[in-house]
């Protein structure tokens, strides 16, 4: 599936890279000095890495991997490729600092035992049947927020819209009250911000902060729900609190970081999703129209509709990874793609570059609502593929298929602002009307 961008609105949103450009961005590719017109628009750059140098090692001495084999290959290989980040965020926060005690302690960044304790006990709470029953509650959120926007006449996707249901969402799980959830958007952009491979003064002592707020409310929360338990088939905090019935419990350090992880995690990915989404759409108005069609079409058949708007979602995740970056460090001398790595070679794996590599996908540079055998990348794979990611496919199904019949004729007022990270892709503003 084919077709002509609007070259107006789509120059607004993603701006044009010439192939000169990327070859010479790619020529001296350094991630801790990477330009503006980088950050825009990344995709010329990861495809001049595959053609020329897909295992790249940057100046610091890592490895820059950008094809979808390799990153496959890494993922399978967890005996090798650890995920345990000690080594690599000493340096970059000091061990006395709250963002190394925070990102050591996270489900992502551990390897077995505490990786498989911790996504056991999340894995319990995360259940299809416990997905399933949150979606009446999700379609009442969406809706609520359709209305806001209505009565408005527009506003913004991200602030109005795709930022304000994964916050509830992931509130809901960990039972956090409704009149203390609104310093939880400003706290996990600050600690997210802070895995960016530079960071500014500013932004480490804001992210250090951030972390000391953020244990000190979860510690309040935690001491309630010891004393007023909820049920922990569906209430996440609960779950991690009594831990398994074998007597396998986190210690107080691993509980609340953990619950850090979640309440991150399950926000800015889902956020970046959503209006990645509605702002592709924006910017490839033929797929926007057969999809409204093909809803059309479907809606006598709800189970069709939940089928179409799937694929659709996954499609936006390769498309626009809202992850687009991981990273692992090699524990023995070992080969990726032909390539010997030493051990302790530090290896950053490039999702946004695999999801568009022409060895796996068709036409990958190219929106395609209708793409079949899509196995991106987006939510990793292995052992530590996300652990919520079908929690995320329902919020962006959901998100998504309601705003699209609610405001089948929304449209950008001005040009959407990007978030500005190598690592996480998405939005910070994107105004429009209905």
């Amino acid at each position: 599936m084919t077709e002509t961008r609007l070259p107006i609105s789509a120059a607004a949103i993603t701006p044009p890279m010439s192939a000169e450009r990327a070859q010479a961005i790619a020529a001296n590719f350094d991630l801790r000095r990477l330009p503006q017109d980088f950050l825009d628009n990344p995709f010329p750059v990861y495809a001049a890495l595959r053609e020329r140098e897909p295992i790249r090692q940057m100046p610091d001495g890592s490895w820059f991997l950008t094809r979808y084999a390799d990153l496959v290959a890494v993922y399978r290989d967890a005996a090798t490729f650890s995920s345990d980040k000690q080594v690599e965020f000493a340096p970059k926060y000091g061990k006395d600092s709250p963002l190394y005690e925070h990102h050591t302690h996270s489900l992502v960044f551990n390897d077995p035992p505490l990786h498989t304790r911790v996504r056991k006990l999340i894995m319990g709470a995360l259940t299809r049947r416990a997905i399933a029953d949150m979606e009446p509650g999700l379609v009442r959120l969406v809706d609520s927020l359709l209305d806001r926007i209505e009565a408005q006449g527009g506003g913004d996707l991200i602030e109005d819209f795709a930022s304000a249901i994964p916050v509830e969402i992931i509130g809901n799980l960990l039972g956090v009250p409704h009149d203390e959830r609104e310093p939880l958007r400003g706290w996990s952009l600050a600690i997210l911000g802070a895995l960016e491979p530079v960071l500014t003064p500013e932004q480490e002592a804001l992210g250090n902060r951030s972390v000391l707020e953020m244990l000190d409310y979860l510690r309040g929360l935690v001491a309630h729900r010891r004393q007023h338990p909820g049920d922990p088939e569906h209430d996440v905090l609960t779950r991690l609190i009594q831990g398994e019935s074998s007597g396998d419990k986190l210690s107080e350090v691993e509980l609340l970081q953990n619950c850090i992880f979640l309440l991150n995690a399950g926000h800015e990915t889902t956020t970046n999703l959503i209006g990645n989404a509605l702002v592709s759409l924006q910017e490839w108005p033929d797929q926007k129209t057969w999809l409204q069609q093909r809803l059309h079409e479907q809606r006598d058949d709800a189970e069709a509709q939940e089928q179409t708007l799937a694929v659709a979602v996954d499609e936006f995740l390769r498309f626009e990874s809202s992850n687009q970056l991981g990273n692992r460090r090699a524990l023995k001398a070992c080969e990726v793609g032909g390539v010997a790595l030493p051990e302790g070679a530090l290896v950053t794996l490039c999702i946004g570059a695999a999801n568009r590599d022409p060895a796996q996908f068709e036409q990958p540079e190219v929106l395609d609502l209708a793409r079949q055998n899509n196995k991106h990348l987006a939510f990793g794979f292995g052992v530590h593929q996300c652990a919520g990611l079908s929690l995320a496919r329902l919020e962006g199904r959901i998100a998504i298929g309601r705003f699209l019949r609610r405001f089948p004729d929304y449209a950008l007022t001005a040009a959407p602002t990007r978030g500005g990270r190598a690592r996480f892709r998405g939005f910070l503003a994107a105004p429009f009307r209905t």
